[in-house]
């Protein structure tokens, strides 16, 4: 099979995973899954924001931690990522931290944004720090007591990730 099709076989997957809870009012137009290195199908997930009242339950989050748990590891390095539309900020963040190095997308971030989702002014948020309406309030408080904490955790040496 060529990669081409491979990759089309792979989206539908995806776009079957999220028509279905879709259509059941689990969450919203949104799949994705992840495949090993060898493009092994490692996980499935749709959009469960609805049905599990998690506002992170987007389905990018719900594929990683599926992965994580069935591979036994937070480090997904090697894994690709395919979903129906352009990863939000939250679940790009997410894909960062998980060392998956390749995401395959559907949908345009503005395809979102043109049925109501609102990923667009979060972006916006974090390129200038505001948008034209009030999104968040960020306020530092209390570092020295935090940094406590940090300089604790730095002499214990613990594994990062």
């Amino acid at each position: 099979m060529e990669k081409h099709d491979e990759s089309l076989r792979l989206m539908n997957l995806a776009v079957l995973e999220a028509k279905k809870t879709m259509n059941e009012n689990i969450g919203g137009p949104f799949g994705a899954l992840i495949t090993d290195f060898n493009g092994r199908v490692i996980s499935i997930s749709s959009n469960s924001v609805l049905k599990d009242h998690d506002p992170t339950a987007h389905a990018e989050m719900n594929a990683i931690r599926k992965a994580s748990e069935a591979l036994g590891t937070h480090d997904l390095s090697g894994c690709t990522l395919y979903t129906t539309a352009y990863p939000c900020p939250m679940c790009l963040g997410a894909i960062i931290w998980a060392n998956i190095k390749k995401v395959v997308y559907g949908c345009r971030a503005e395809d979102a944004d043109k049925i109501g989702f609102r990923d667009d002014f979060i972006y916006k948020f974090i390129e200038d720090g505001k948008t034209d309406i009030e999104v968040l309030n960020i306020e530092e408080k209390h570092r020295n007591e935090c940094l406590a904490l940090f300089k604790e955790y730095s002499k214990k040496e613990k594994q990062l990730y």
